[in-house]
């Protein structure tokens, strides 16, 4: 038993993570934070931050290269079938007039925080600009700080109640556009990083337009002349549309999500399709993804009371450009004072998609070690705040919410 067979060794890795995803989930529930925080947390328990300083043999003997290789395609996996059931269960319906809302809000939460990040990132450069180019350093902050947490947004509204509600589906069409367009920016900043010139962010841009008209001009007539879409035919679509969005230069959780979108809007056959992928997808290839990103995550790096202060700013910042930016547009596009601030509380989840990209800048070497701490503590701050808000909003404003999305109250305070 001295030799290492990845493929068993796996096996171990998956049984703790579900142990320790389920225990902390649990605990979580409890204080009435939804079990995703858990799974973040569980994945942040389990690598370098804590096991791997309290135990470090045991992290090297549960999680070695191999095994961690092995659980990244499951994690990846498990992310386009999940976005792949949310944009399934996504009923564009609710949105019909609300056009001018969309774009007030999707907007407003990628304008602001961007606008807000490089001014922040002008006042962080000298000091922890870590030599990168200021360019590239201020347009990655940028960028990093309109990323809406796309997966965690969805779990957010599926455990708070809000998922299939107009202000939910609102959000989570905000999230899709606002974050199409970050990593477009991304894509931008990345090929300025590397010297190529602007036009790699340029055509990765058309080919993102490109692979949406082809997808719903395409793909969705074609699934409309079938009867009845197979469950494998499905799948197939949803991975093949995860790849050819990884090729577009897009993130994979797009092309899952859009192939969900472009399915036959048949109630009885998403019902069907959803029952059978939930089991999986959710409590076991899910947690997966977020565990796996926490193994990434060194928050040792907050030692000192400087970078602590930078941190809240960072916080204060953040929250000030998602927040205040979309209940601010919202309110002005019309929405209630009520729907206004939870859709500024859910579009300032940030969550692990932002771990996403802060791993790319770290691993270019845009920005430094503490960089990456100090935004990985403001995405968890970010994610953590939500559910409270929403409570406390709901709580606050209880005739108005049940007035203006037509549900009872206990829906959406979870």
């Amino acid at each position: 038993m001295n030799t290492l067979d990845p493929k068993v060794w796996t096996l171990l890795a998956l049984g703790v993570i579900m142990l320790v995803v389920w225990a902390v989930g649990a605990l979580v529930s409890r204080i009435g934070q939804p079990r995703v925080i858990g799974e973040i947390i569980a994945g942040i328990l389990l690598g370098p931050s804590l096991l791997g300083l309290l135990a470090p043999a045991a992290g090297t003997y549960l999680f070695p290269a191999s095994v961690v290789s092995a659980l990244g395609v499951l994690a990846q996996v498990g992310l386009v079938l999940f976005m792949f059931m949310i944009g399934l269960e996504l009923d564009f319906g609710r949105l019909r007039g609300q056009g001018a809302r969309l774009a007030s809000v999707a907007g407003a939460s990628i304008v602001v925080p961007f606008v807000l990040a490089i001014g922040l990132a002008l006042v962080l450069y000298p000091g922890y600009g870590a030599g990168a180019d200021e360019l590239v350093f201020c347009l990655f902050i940028g960028a990093a700080m309109a990323i809406t947490a796309f997966p965690v947004l969805a779990r957010l509204l599926k455990e708070s109640g809000l998922a299939g509600t107009r202000v939910g589906t609102l959000s989570l069409v905000s999230a899709a556009v606002n974050d199409v367009v970050a990593w477009c920016l991304l894509a931008f900043v990345i090929a300025l990083s590397r010297a190529t010139g602007a036009g790699d962010g340029l055509m990765t841009l058309v080919l993102a337009v490109v692979y949406v008209a082809a997808m719903l001009g395409v793909v969705r007539p074609l699934l409309a002349r079938m009867d009845n879409v197979p469950i494998w035919l499905a799948l197939v679509v949803a991975l093949l549309a995860a790849w050819l969005a990884d090729r577009a230069g897009i993130h994979v959780i797009f092309g899952g999500f859009v192939a969900g979108a472009v399915m036959p809007r048949q109630p009885e056959w998403r019902r069907t399709v959803h029952e059978r992928l939930d089991m999986v997808v959710t409590h076991l290839l899910l947690p997966v993804f977020f565990v796996m990103t926490g193994l990434s995550t060194h928050v040792e790096g907050l030692r000192t009371a400087g970078v602590w202060g930078v941190a809240l700013l960072v916080i204060v910042v953040a929250t000030a450009g998602k927040f205040g930016g979309t209940a601010l547009a919202a309110r002005a596009a019309g929405e209630r004072w009520t729907d206004a601030f939870t859709l500024g509380v859910l579009m300032n989840t940030r969550g692990l998609t932002e771990l996403v990209v802060l791993s790319v800048g770290l691993q270019l070497g845009i920005i430094s070690s503490t960089v990456f701490t100090v935004m990985v503590l403001m995405a968890l701050v970010t994610t953590l705040m939500a559910p409270p808000l929403l409570r406390l909003i709901a709580r606050r404003s209880a005739p108005s919410v049940v007035a203006s999305r037509g549900e009872p109250l206990e829906a959406v305070a979870g």
